[in-house]
């Protein structure tokens, strides 16, 4: 583990100079070393004790034609984790070639698409996989294989996303934490369609400003990135990914200080058509106390109609599946409370923390983020996670012992 963690700090090697770049050619990215700490002993069988060091890298290279219109981009992402091995992983997040005719953009290959404005929850996102080995936010993205076509008109945008080449969610492994009780058989999956993986994917979004308004909405038919959990007599879970229809929509009205925020989904094909919805407002105190420091307060309340069970298949049966659980969620009646402070200085420092309060059962979990730059090329960060359910049967009540601090060092180049 030392001579990784020595290869990371070193990999940017000499100062990339720019006069022996090829023209329009950009090459960067990040290095870094993270330590996350768990303070309780494990919940589970097989999961390591407390302490989870890694090391990762995400370069980045891109090229753009002299007038712009043509852009190359590769990031692929590493990380070796020195406790569980279903989280040491390789993935290309970006690989893909982009062309703008005017009006009209075509991108092809491997990219990740956010959509979204509400902060505790990000529901609308539609088009990547969670790679939620990385963390439990879902905020980082694996990299989908799509045709995306972009019309800019003055009634707004319209992308139109052909995909295929589905990417199977990540889990942790038995040696694990923040998992569940029986780690996922990731390579056990099926789907419901013959195609597999490769079923064609379908996807249609508009977007515009009106005034203040940011509106979004999206169509989606393919195969739903959250496998239902199919429970086997053996006890192991297997997951399973259903053929899925998603309409949505993402709204945010801007003041001068206040930002009002709504997203909110409609699905059908897991389970029983079900909604959700994130809705929400952040008001920011500008130059708070007379200083250069800005200071917001978030509030949002979460529903999610979801049913905790499903129909088992006929193949489900076969395979020796005895129940099936669409892929749970703690956010199913809960408030969000936040408060983030931006110091504005030059080293970039921004912390936000948070709480959500489940409006039956009582708190679940506090969150803090913070980071700040070092110099002109290192960030560190602090990410702390706390979870306060301690009820068994609750989803979150499964991470009752799994609180961790994690502490990030990141070399940009």
């Amino acid at each position: 583990m030392r001579s990784l963690l020595s290869l990371a700090l070193l990999l940017p090697l000499p100062a990339m100079a720019e006069d022996w770049l090829p023209a329009g050619l950009d090459i960067g990215g990040q290095v870094g070393v993270e330590l996350r700490v768990f303070p309780q002993a494990p919940l589970f069988a097989g999961q390591f004790e407390h302490v989870q060091p890694s090391i990762f890298a995400e370069p980045e290279i891109e090229w753009q034609s002299e007038d712009r219109d043509t852009q190359f981009r590769f990031v692929p992402f590493l990380r070796l984790d020195g406790q569980d091995e279903e989280r040491t992983h390789f993935d290309v997040r970006e690989l893909y070639l982009s062309q703008d005719f005017g009006e009209v953009e075509v991108l092809f290959g491997a990219n990740r698409v956010f959509w979204g404005v509400t902060e505790s929850r990000h529901l609308v996102n539609i088009i990547n996989q969670i790679d939620q080995v990385e963390d439990v936010d879902e905020e980082d993205f694996l990299g989908q294989p799509m045709l995306n076509v972009g019309i800019q008109t003055d009634l707004g945008r319209v992308d139109a996303f052909f995909m295929t080449g589905f990417r199977d969610r990540t889990f942790a492994g038995i040696d694990g934490r923040l998992r569940t009780p029986a780690p996922v058989d990731t390579e056990r999956g099926r789907f419901e369609s013959d195609l597999g993986r490769w079923r064609p994917e379908f996807a249609l979004r508009y977007s515009h400003f009106i005034g203040a308004f940011d509106i979004g909405a999206h169509v989606f038919h393919g195969t739903g990135r959250e496998p239902v959990l199919v429970t086997n007599a053996d006890g192991s879970l297997v997951p399973r990914y259903d053929v899925i229809t998603q309409g949505g929509l993402d709204l945010q009205y801007t003041t001068d200080a206040t930002l009002w925020k709504f997203e909110g989904l409609i699905r059908a094909g897991q389970g029983d058509v079900f909604g959700a919805v994130v809705a929400g407002v952040e008001y920011t105190f500008f130059g708070a106390f007379d200083s250069d420091a800005d200071i917001g307060l978030l509030a949002e309340g979460l529903f999610d109609g979801r049913d905790a069970t499903t129909d088992l298949t006929a193949e489900d049966v076969a395979l020796g599946g005895v129940a099936a659980q669409v892929f749970p969620t703690t956010f199913e009646h809960d408030v969000f409370l936040a408060s983030r402070l931006t110091l504005n200085d030059v080293q970039d420092t921004a912390v936000l923390g948070g709480i959500v309060i489940d409006t039956q059962d009582g708190a679940q979990g506090l969150r803090l983020e913070a980071e700040r730059r070092l110099g002109q090329s290192w960030k560190i960060e602090l990410e702390a996670q706390v979870t306060l359910e301690q009820d068994s049967t609750a989803p979150a009540g499964l991470l009752r012992r799994d609180s961790f601090v994690t502490t990030r060092l990141s070399k940009f180049f």
